[in-house]
């Protein structure tokens, strides 16, 4: 007779899956356990506290087929979690295919005894009865293969997708790829590099940027022929490369196919631009402002301020000028004001309430004022967007008014505000012409009361009252 599985024995191994589980994984674990109450998680959600709560919550057995569904989700199908949990799942199966085949026997019992009664004297009455005993019996052993049938096509299923693809978690554990392949998104592109071969011959490469749900990857793709195929942003699959230093390398004889979509997580995304994008290390406002005047650095924070671009003369060789932008930035240690120059001015894909990360930029000393400058490595990354609300505002100012965008001062929530809007935009909600008087007309209507929604403190949608 088998062993029931010991519950001490499952706690241990438990345990010991949970110690391997990376922090975002945990969370992630925990997040997939609906069946255990979340005031529960937060109180005890430590990892040596868990695995009880979850055998308590679930029991032994459900909390075995909980594990290996979530597992598969997370997903964490290497060796080093599933050794710990296969025995306790094959064990499991086992038992209920042994009750199955149990409950079938009965039947069968239980059929026979029904034609006994109802079987009537003669020869013919019992071939019948026997006929229909054995049809029973090959209608009972038909759904029992049936259903072996199905769970070992959607097992061989299973396992034909996970042995056509790798994740890139997976693959940078093993550092092996042999036949299988790795899918996911492009989510930054450098530009081509040149480099020399053994041969000194001169060539090209470009890195990409490489992501999927469960962690991100340098890219290295040889070859100016694919730099215009392979699109930012676009899902890939990736066959027969080079692994090296956790880096991928496609050549000339690797398979590279587009794919469907997958889910990457925006910190993977932040993680997938950083691999292309060279970043100095991250310091806080309060350490940025202490460092030594050009150092070079990154900073996070929430934008409260956001200046329009700007021309600004400078002095070089000879008189010319340049863009500029400011940026103000806060964290938990104080604010800081971030001149953004020539292009890098146009290229903030953010708005005030935004929180960013502005890498690659460096201290300016001025008299006792600290500022930040951009360098042609500066990229301000957005980490967090700022919410949307909608509301009714009543425009009672132009600050300024270009043909590109006006700023306003309204009042929102009886709070006097400045925001943000394409000019486009206001001169169609008020019918009002663009041109080289724009800013006389629109003062000639004024006060103007609209509907809006507004991110941060720019306008992305307005109606006229």
């Amino acid at each position: 007779m088998e062993r029931s599985i010991s519950e001490k024995d499952w706690k241990r191994a438990l345990t010991s899956i949970m110690e391997e589980l990376s922090k975002r994984e945990y969370k992630k674990m925990l997040h997939s356990l609906d069946k255990i109450p979340n005031s529960v998680k937060k109180s005890n959600n430590s990892k040596e506290e868990m695995p009880q709560i979850i055998i308590q919550h679930l029991g032994v057995e459900e909390s075995i087929f909980a594990m290996e569904k979530v597992l598969d989700e997370i997903p964490r199908r290497d060796d080093a979690v599933q050794e710990l949990l296969r025995p306790f799942v094959d064990k499991l199966r086992n038992k209920h295919q042994k009750e199955k085949d149990k409950g079938w026997k009965r039947k069968f019992s239980d059929s026979e005894c029904e034609t006994k009664e109802t079987e009537t004297p003669g020869r013919f009455s019992k071939h019948l009865n026997a006929e229909r005993w054995r049809g029973q019996k090959r209608k009972y052993v038909s759904e029992s293969e049936s259903e072996d049938e199905e769970r070992e096509f959607v097992d061989q299923q299973k396992k034909s997708q996970s042995d056509k693809r790798k994740t890139i978690y997976d693959l940078k554990e093993s550092r092996y790829l042999g036949k299988q392949a790795i899918v996911g998104k492009v989510v930054r592109k450098s530009g081509l590099r040149p480099y020399q071969t053994q041969k000194k011959e001169k060539k090209v490469m470009f890195f990409l940027g490489f992501a999927d749900e469960t962690a991100s990857i340098k890219v290295v793709v040889y070859g100016k022929n694919r730099y215009e195929e392979i699109m930012e942003g676009s899902y890939y699959s990736f066959r027969e490369v080079i692994i090296e230093d956790n880096t991928v390398k496609v050549t000339k004889l690797s398979i590279r196919s587009k794919t469907t979509a997958v889910q990457v997580p925006a910190e993977l995304e932040m993680e997938a631009r950083m691999i292309v994008d060279p970043q100095k290390p991250v310091l806080s406002i309060k350490e940025a402002e202490a460092s030594y005047d050009k150092t070079e650095m990154s900073v996070e924070g929430t934008i409260t301020e956001l200046t329009p671009v700007s021309q600004i003369k400078v002095k070089g060789g000879r008189r010319r000028t340049t863009q500029r932008r400011d940026l103000h930035l806060q964290d938990d240690t104080g604010s800081i004001r971030i001149c953004l120059w020539g292009d890098r001015a146009n290229q903030c894909p953010a708005v005030v309430g935004d929180s960013v990360r502005v890498t690659n930029v460096k201290t300016n000393h001025y008299m006792e004022t600290v500022s930040l400058n951009s360098t042609g490595l500066t990229r301000v990354y957005k980490v967090e967007a700022a919410a949307v609300q909608t509301g009714t505002v009543e425009i009672i100012g132009i600050i300024k008014a270009s043909k590109m965008e006006t700023r306003l001062e309204a009042e929102l929530d009886q709070q006097l505000k400045t925001l943000v809007v394409a000019s486009e935009l206001l001169a169609k909600a008020f019918g009002i012409r663009l041109g080289g008087d724009f800013e006389d007309r629109l003062l000639d209507k004024m006060p103007l009361s609209a509907e809006v929604e507004i991110q941060g403190n720019r306008i992305t949608a307005i109606t006229k009252m």
